[in-house]
């Protein structure tokens, strides 16, 4: 299933300390947009199946199993302190400021779900993500193409908002984070140095520390019950370990500016996964947002880079 091609890495040769790295599976056959598919579905079925813990569980005790047990599988998975030393200085400091991001994220990410409807945190989080798509934009085409999606957010966004200042709060400081999240990320995706799955279990790492403090606590009662500690690693697996690394394979192919804009399919997932779910139903005005954004997304067309 390994192999030592390393076709896998568009922006360098991958270095030979990588050898026992990336299935083929990851190879440019499959298109970025289905890795993006991947991601968008995961990325709010784990929290989905999370909410239904917060009854057992304070949610930053939730975030804290989600993780931990991402930081565990990939560390068993990749053991990637094998190569932290062959590092850049400039490298570790991008993973160690993407490991603080991830462990801060997702714990705003669950007070902010604890409290307003998936779909609307969903919407929230993809607003500052909206600067990036309209920096990239590049034609009118792409141009409509965003209009749309953010027409299609601002419906999505519940007027219930007013009533849940806190939430609001924990939704506004994930958004931010997310956005540092994609910037990081797909920095971490084209870098020579290592590949974005390596990259990305080191951040894991790092996130896992940087979170102990934060939800370790809350997260003992699960510690000693076998069923909760297992939801715990699903919700893990589900959330961080599945979507990011689809994020990584979608991220190393798409330009910056095209996976921001494709971001905007999430409010529209996560409406869906609130509805199955959690039995969320949307109004009609936020099913039309749905409608608005997928139409954004199928307008785009992703502008080519005139240089590597």
């Amino acid at each position: 299933m390994f192999d030592r091609t390393y076709d896998f890495d568009t922006s360098g040769v991958m270095s030979s300390r990588t050898a026992l790295s990336v299935p083929k599976l990851a190879s440019a056959r499959v298109p970025p947009h289905g890795y993006f598919v991947v991601s968008a579905v995961f990325h709010y079925l784990g929290p989905a199946f999370a909410v239904l813990l917060f009854v057992e569980l304070e949610p930053t005790g939730v975030a804290w199993l989600r993780i931990a047990s991402a930081a565990l599988i990939f560390a068993l998975w990749r053991r990637p302190w094998r190569t932290w030393s062959q590092l850049g200085r400039a490298t570790q400091w991008t993973l160690v400021c993407w490991g603080g991001v991830l462990a801060v994220m997702n714990v705003c990410f669950y007070l902010a779900i604890a409290a307003l409807p998936l779909g609307t945190v969903a919407a929230i989080e993809f607003l500052p993500v909206i600067a990036l798509a309209a920096l990239g934009a590049g034609t009118l085409r792409n141009l409509a193409a965003l209009v749309l999606a953010v027409g299609g957010v601002y419906l999505l966004i519940d007027v219930r908002l007013a009533g849940e200042p806190g939430g609001l709060l924990f939704a506004a400081g994930n958004a931010i984070l997310f956005t540092a999240y994609i910037i990081l990320g797909h920095r971490v995706s084209r870098d020579r140095a290592l590949t974005g799955i390596d990259g990305l279990a080191l951040s894991m790492l790092i996130a896992g520390v940087v979170a102990l403090p934060l939800g370790l606590g809350q997260a003992l009662p699960a510690l000693s019950d076998p069923i909760l500690l297992a939801a715990g690693i699903g919700v893990g697996v589900c959330s961080s370990v599945i979507p990011y690394v689809a994020d990584q394979l979608a991220m190393r192919q798409l330009a910056r500016a095209t996976y921001s804009l494709m971001i905007s399919l999430l409010p529209a997932t996560a409406t869906v996964i609130g509805v199955l779910v959690l039995t969320q139903i949307p109004t009609p005005a936020e099913a039309v947002g749905v409608l608005l954004v997928v139409a954004g997304v199928a307008v785009h067309r992703e502008v080519q880079a005139r240089t590597r």
